[in-house]
């Protein structure tokens, strides 16, 4: 009989296999998907990992070497400072056992991960800005990601699981959960043609949310959510939660709320593109303005470092008329802009001379736009200096407010990126103690049954601060394999 049965192929569930087979559990990995389309959504991201460290020299032990360290400073982040954070994005709603784990265990976990093969490196790119003296700081609590993004972490998962024994199979599709005397004795797989019961002491249900489900999308989250762009891979439809809840699991976290981006709204194949993955999203937008189509901005663009807002703004684009908006910038502020995002192939940007021409060719009203970029210009506050590597404080007065780096939009050439609403995961899942055991309806766990991932509800609500996802993962994926 199998130890362990594993159903799905991210970096949680492979986290739990991993924690498993180091402990001598014979583990059999299931993935829906074939090979080709396999890893879950882990392999769509860009690999970023938030984890509590003591600074730049806490990290170097485990991140690949790099010139630019010598001129590099990483603040420290502490647990109470990413404890903090979570209740700050979710609004207190975040489940604070849940988190209390998250934030002790992250440093202690990516560090298991290395030992076991995983790499990891500072994100340049992504967490900081070349200073005038050539150096960089690192901002917003988000530092370290997986070297080679998202396919590289599932590439070296997998390479790691075969090390240790892992039996990963694939075009395995999980339909329901066998129980015999309340307990969880395996699973069903069933692929249309041929059904089988596989057998485990344990079953670890780590098969995403339901984000890539427009039903249940309109159904939970609301129906303009079933237009939504699914970003990532198109197998996370919530059949696992469903077959979790119909043997008794609770349900956990906010099912109302989810996990949504800024995402290139024009381009051709902008849902779940295994070439182009994270590079569709466009998260330059604090330096800019976002404005709809009537030319009109709806959001503070510098509220917060990108990390604590870009994961909600793609709910109030997808509120916007047609569900589309335009990141503007100007000639100043292009060079500025992530290369890998703003430079991708087939990029839907429109550039022009001015402001009405941009506006017409973009689709924008043009007495609203250059109205918009006219009244932002006039009301900044010209005495604090615009600095992209903290919140500078850098204000323009108007409604709604830009509360940081606001700079002026002048000068041409100028740029429109067209973007809609990009949804990554949802927040709703099966409610689980600190170990990942799913609770049933009288509070206690279901025996053989656990859960890691977006499967695991109560972390999130309303909004994410960025790289949290992956760290839980591998936290709570951690967790469950211990046990198992």
């Amino acid at each position: 009989m199998i130890d362990v049965i594993v159903v799905g192929s991210g970096n949680a569930g492979f986290a739990a296999a991993h924690a498993a087979a180091t402990r001598g559990r014979q583990v059999v990995l299931l993935e829906k998907a074939d090979q080709a389309n396999a890893f879950g959504n882990s392999y769509y991201t860009a690999g970023a990992t938030r984890i509590a460290h003591q600074g730049l020299p806490d990290l170097l032990d485990i991140v690949d070497p790099d010139d630019r360290h010598a001129v590099t400073e990483v603040p420290a982040y502490s647990p109470e400072e990413y404890a903090a954070d979570l209740a700050k994005v979710t609004e207190g709603r975040n489940d604070p056992a849940l988190t209390e784990v998250l934030v002790h265990e992250s440093g202690p976990t990516l560090r298991w991960l290395h030992s076991l093969g995983l790499r990891f490196r500072l994100m340049y790119e992504r967490q900081s800005y070349r200073r005038a003296d050539g150096s960089y700081l690192f901002w917003g609590g988000l530092h370290v990601g997986n070297t080679g993004g998202g396919e590289g972490l599932m590439a070296d998962h997998f390479r790691v699981a075969q090390q240790l024994g892992v039996d990963v199979r694939f075009s395995t599709p999980v339909t329901k959960l066998l129980v015999e005397d309340g307990t969880v004795a395996g699973v069903v797989v069933d692929d249309g043609t041929d059904r089988q019961e596989l057998r485990a002491e344990s079953v670890i249900l780590a098969a995403g949310g339901f984000e890539a489900n427009p039903e249940a999308r309109a159904e939970h989250l609301g129906a303009d959510w079933a237009h939504a762009k699914v970003r990532g891979t198109p197998h996370n439809t919530g059949d696992l939660i469903a077959a979790a809840l119909a043997i008794g699991a609770q349900r956990g976290g906010d099912w109302s709320s989810c996990h949504s981006v800024q995402w290139d709204a024009f381009t051709s194949q902008n849902e779940s593109n295994r070439e182009l993955t994270n590079r569709l999203t466009r998260q330059s937008y604090p330096i800019g303005i976002i404005v709809n189509r009537d030319g009109r901005r709806f959001v503070d663009e510098g509220a917060d470092f990108r990390n604590y807002t870009y994961a909600k703004y793609g709910r109030d684009v997808l509120a916007q008329p047609g569900a589309v908006a335009h990141q503007i910038f100007d000639a100043k502020l292009r060079p500025m802009l992530r290369a890998e995002e703003y430079e991708m192939p087939g990029v839907s940007v429109v550039e022009a001379d001015s402001v009405a021409e941009l506006a017409r060719a973009a689709g924008i009203d043009p007495d609203g736009l250059e109205h918009t970029i006219t009244e932002f210009n006039a009301a900044i506050d010209d005495d604090k200096p615009f600095d992209p590597n903290v919140k500078d404080g850098r204000r323009s007065d108007v409604v709604p407010p830009k509360s940081n780096w606001a700079a002026m939009i002048e000068t041409p050439p100028f740029y429109a990126y067209g973007v809609t609403c990009g949804i990554t995961f949802t927040f709703g899942g099966v409610k689980t103690d600190t170990h990942g055991r799913v609770l049933g309806k009288d509070g206690d766990p279901i025996p053989g049954l656990f859960a890691a991932g977006e499967m695991l509800g109560g972390l999130f609500s309303g909004n994410y601060p960025g790289g949290s996802g992956l760290a839980a993962g591998a936290v709570f994926g951690r967790r469950a394999g211990a046990l198992a």
